[in-house]
Parts: C-alpha cells; sequence; structure tokens
C-alpha cells in the first residue's frame, strides 16, 4: 500500500546511520493544526507521523524565544547525526522575508529549527520544542533515512 515502507532497512543494533531504498521523498508537508508530518514522492504519500511543535505553535515564528513552529516553505538544509535530540534535519528558517519581517519588528528571528527525535524526559509532554518538529526516536531513523538535503518543506497552520 504505502512504496517504499518495506524498503526502509535499519541496520544493526549499534547507532549506524539507518538506510532506505524507496522512492525519493520530494516533499515533507507539516500540518500543524493536526500535528502531522507526511513524507511525498510527488503526490504519492509515503509515511505520515504525529508530531510535537513547539511550545506556542499557534502561528508563525517572528523572534528567537516565542515557542512557534515556522509557516511557509523552506529546505531541509543539513543532517545531524550527532545531535543531543537523537537525529536531526535543519530548516533554513529564517529566510530572507523572516530576517525582514523580524528586523522591521526590531527583534531577532531565531533559527536552528530542525525535525528531530524526543528524549525520554519528553515523551509524554505535548508540544515542548522551542519551535522545532519532533517525532519519536524510532521514526526519526525512518525520518533521517527517507530525506535528503535540498528536500522541500512545507509548513501549514
Amino acid at each position: 500500500m504505502m512504496a517504499g515502507t518495506a524498503a526502509l532497512g535499519l541496520v544493526g543494533c549499534t547507532r549506524q546511520s539507518p538506510t532506505y531504498s524507496g522512492p525519493q521523498v520530494t516533499r515533507i508537508q507539516v500540518l500543524k493544526e493536526r500535528r502531522e508530518m507526511q513524507l511525498l514522492h510527488h503526490r504519492t504519500l509515503l509515511r505520515s507521523y504525529s508530531i510535537d511543535l513547539g511550545f506556542a505553535p499557534v502561528g508563525h515564528k517572528v523572534q528567537e524565544g516565542d515557542g512557534r513552529t515556522p509557516e511557509g516553505g523552506y529546505r531541509i538544509d543539513r543532517r545531524n547525526p550527532n545531535s543531543s535530540f537523537h537525529l536531526s534535519l535543519g530548516i533554513s528558517y529564517p529566510d530572507a522575508s523572516d530576517v525582514a519581517y523580524a528586523r522591521a519588528k526590531g527583534v531577532d528571528p531565531g533559527g536552528d529549527i530542525f525535525i528531530h527525535g524526543t528524549p525520554p524526559i519528553w515523551e509524554r509532554t505535548p508540544d515542548w520544542t522551542w519551535g522545532c518538529i519532533a517525532v519519536t526516536n524510532n521514526e526519526m531513523d525512518e525520518v533521517y533515512a527517507m530525506v535528503e538535503t535540498g528536500t522541500l518543506i512545507y509548513i501549514y497552520a
């Protein structure tokens, strides 16, 4: 049914990078209100995950420390296999318009927004991040294997 799900092979018991050989993830969609992240190959849904967001998730991120998860179109711009949050994929926030808007308001737009795993201390706490998108560590293994640097990510209210 979901193409590529069976092709996901997690490697060993040690902390090695998982592998994926299914269809390329061409787009990530984050539906904040539904607390859902979808990985798509063009218009085909490959995987869907329940997510946690920033501690004040309603609205677009405006400044550092506001607890909001950004909204809009970005790219996955970096990978961190040594993240304090299991594994992480960087999101290209802030972009030029985010920076300009924050400057006009006289604030710092913040940054370091990621998709990442969840430390045990936060497993039962909803919307605990500082603006990131969190999934379980097992789910992050899958996401990290499936998503390449440069992948588009659209974050919707």
